[in-house]
């Protein structure tokens, strides 16, 4: 329930100063939490008895110098993987950067070939390393540097996966002994860990100012459950149980997604995030260019580089980047490429590429608002895409259920916007 009171009064409490603002030249940056006194003069008895909580800080930081950029990365992707925890009851990992994630995903098994694509033991993950695997290899390029949240308490297994990757920070609900100890030593131990409070719950109410003028409104607490996923209105009404799991996690990405966005999901885990275009259906274009990557990323021909020794593996995984689009080298960029080879790869083919692509299928994808157009949809039938969330309400969605249709999608109106800003 919103207060309906003409005049608001917040009274914030210093916790602590950060690095900096958004940028090294915004020298003054701190964070704060609402002080009990913000409440005093509030008639609403709801809103009111959530003061004590609403006043508590969200997290302890255990490691490390927060910076702006980073806690909003934090709040962002703490929510996200909690949503996924609660509606998927699965360990979940997101993977942030710039308030957006570039994946997220459930703990779920990895087959042999994504484990060789992700360079792992797929044997060895616990689940909640194989959900946070999972997340940073949905865009592995985007998520270099990224800040990680994760649902579960953090394991051994699951901090060792975390060594070995450039990443600015995380936050989990908790951290073995000997986790703790790993992590701490990333960044030559200025590795950002935070604890995250379970029991926290935040105030109904957001409050926010932009060039001196503070917004209001209630926060999103929608909560995406399957039950959204039964107001299935193509033709096609088959909806497997694999598929609302991937239009939970999609839908639930969209909502900590810059708009406009979208989402694909496969198997468990995001693998192609669209943020913050203006055109709905260049979202759907941009998601699909990060999805076409990771399938191809599986290729034998990618998959069966042969590097000189020493090359190191993140270096690995962005000359395997590189080759699946060789073609648009510049000479200097193939001639510093070919220093990871002692002979030069044969060409992974145009119509290599194309034939491999015709075998991905059985894709989700999520909107984070209604389809205007049918062309959304025919871009999003060239990326195997069969199944499909949206909240509906636009004037053509006949149209766009039509276009649908016509590829043999099954599409759920969930009626449910989430536009994040």
């Amino acid at each position: 329930t919103m207060s309906q009171s003409e005049s608001t009064t917040r009274v914030y409490k210093y916790v602590r100063k950060l690095k900096y603002g958004c940028n090294p030249h915004q020298k003054f940056a701190a964070i704060y939490t609402l002080d009990p006194q913000t409440w005093a003069n509030e008639k609403d008895e709801t809103i009111k008895a959530e003061a004590k909580n609403a006043s508590k800080m969200p997290f302890k930081v255990l490691n490390g110098n927060p910076g702006y950029i980073n806690l909003l990365d934090a709040m962002n992707a703490w929510q996200l993987v909690l949503e996924l925890k609660t509606a998927l009851n699965l360990p979940a990992a997101a993977s942030f950067k710039h308030v957006s994630p570039a994946g997220a995903a459930v703990g779920m098994p990895i087959d042999d070939v994504l484990a060789e694509c992700y360079d792992v033991d797929a044997k060895a993950l616990t689940p909640l390393a194989a959900a946070y695997i999972r997340a940073r290899h949905a865009d592995p390029k985007s998520s270099f540097g990224d800040f990680v949240a994760l649902s579960d308490k953090v394991d051994e297994e699951t901090a060792k996966i975390l060594k070995r990757e450039v990443s600015d920070g995380i936050i989990a609900p908790g951290y073995d002994e000997k986790a703790l100890e790993i992590l701490k030593q990333k960044k030559g131990g200025k590795y950002l860990i935070l604890e995250g409070d379970l029991t926290f719950k935040p105030p109904a109410n957001e409050y926010r100012e932009v060039y001196g003028l503070c917004f209001a409104q209630k926060r999103n607490d929608t909560i995406v459950t399957k039950k959204l996923f039964e107001n299935v209105v193509s033709a096609n009404k088959d909806y497997p149980e694999a598929a609302v799991i991937d239009g939970i996690l999609a839908s639930i990405c969209a909502k900590y997604t810059q708009s406009n966005s979208v989402g694909f999901a496969k198997g468990g885990q995001m693998v192609g995030v669209g943020a913050g275009q203006q055109s709905r259906v260049d979202c759907v274009k941009l998601a699909g260019s990060k999805l076409r990557i990771w399938h191809l990323r599986q290729h034998p021909k990618v998959r069966g580089l042969k590097f000189k020794k020493g090359i190191k593996r993140v270096e690995r995984l962005n000359a395997k980047l590189q080759y699946i689009d060789e073609n648009e080298m510049t000479g200097p960029e193939r001639k510093a490429w070919l220093e990871f080879f002692d002979e030069a790869p044969e060409t992974l083919t145009e119509q290599e590429k194309k034939e491999f692509l015709k075998s991905l299928s059985g894709v989700t994808l999520s909107s984070d608002a209604f389809f205007p157009f049918r062309d959304n949809i025919d871009v999003a039938a060239k990326f195997g895409v069969k199944y499909i969330a949206q909240p509906g309400g636009s004037t053509r969605d006949g149209l766009v259920t039509k276009a649908a249709d016509e590829y043999g999608m099954v599409m759920v109106h969930h009626g449910i916007r989430v536009f994040h800003h």
